[in-house]
């Protein structure tokens, strides 16, 4: 709303200068910038700055309603592998699950990690054995995987997407006195397309 309040007063108005305004950095706002350009909320000429996109103007514009919106309302149902599974058990899931990545869980549904497309196309290529190794092996481990919490807003999901530039996050929650951080769902850019054309239709 910052950012919104700030290209209201001064359109047109660079990126810098919002940044400079906000006393942070021009990189840290790039991916809130993604977002408020997306949901029509502010929009961008090449040399000239942001200004007022239609959604702002408009009182009743429906993407007004996704500031309200959570990643538990829309997030989809996780597609998990344990740990000890191999790379082999990875692609063949992929597969059948058509999804880009698969969320890497220990016993206890805990998230341990998250493997990609990427990941396993790099260890399969030219090694003959890589299809017996197991997954923990070439997964990204949980301290390194960005998550959301299911209270989070899809917002604030679509700025970690468009800032760590991947294209889904494992929805985790975590008890108060607790660290581990149980699976409960998963949102993507899928997921966002698919909200965003909801509200523009209305349905």
């Amino acid at each position: 709303m910052e950012i919104i309040d700030l290209v209201k007063k001064h359109a047109p108005i660079t990126g810098e200068r919002i940044a400079e305004l906000l006393g942070i950095s021009r990189p840290t706002i790039r991916s809130d910038l993604a977002v408020l350009v997306m949901l029509r909320y502010i929009d961008a000429k090449p040399k000239v700055g942001y200004f007022l996109g239609t959604a702002a103007l408009e009182v009743d514009s429906p993407f007004k309603h996704i500031e309200a919106v959570k990643v538990k309302d829309v997030m989809g149902i996780p597609i998990v592998l344990r740990e000890t599974s191999t790379v082999s058990d990875a692609v063949v899931t992929l597969f059948l699950e058509n999804v880009g990545s698969l969320i890497v869980v220990n016993m206890q549904g805990v998230l341990a990690g998250i493997v990609t497309r990427k990941d396993l196309l790099k260890v399969t290529l030219g090694q003959a054995t890589a299809n017996t190794m197991p997954v923990s092996l070439v997964m990204t481990r949980h301290p390194n995987v960005v998550t959301v919490n299911p209270e989070d807003s899809v917002l604030e999901a679509a700025r970690k997407m468009i800032h760590h530039q991947v294209d889904g996050l494992p929805v985790v929650k975590s008890e108060a006195d607790q660290e581990p951080d149980e699976v409960v769902g998963r949102i993507t850019k899928t997921t966002m397309t698919k909200l965003l054309l909801d509200v523009a239709l209305g349905t």
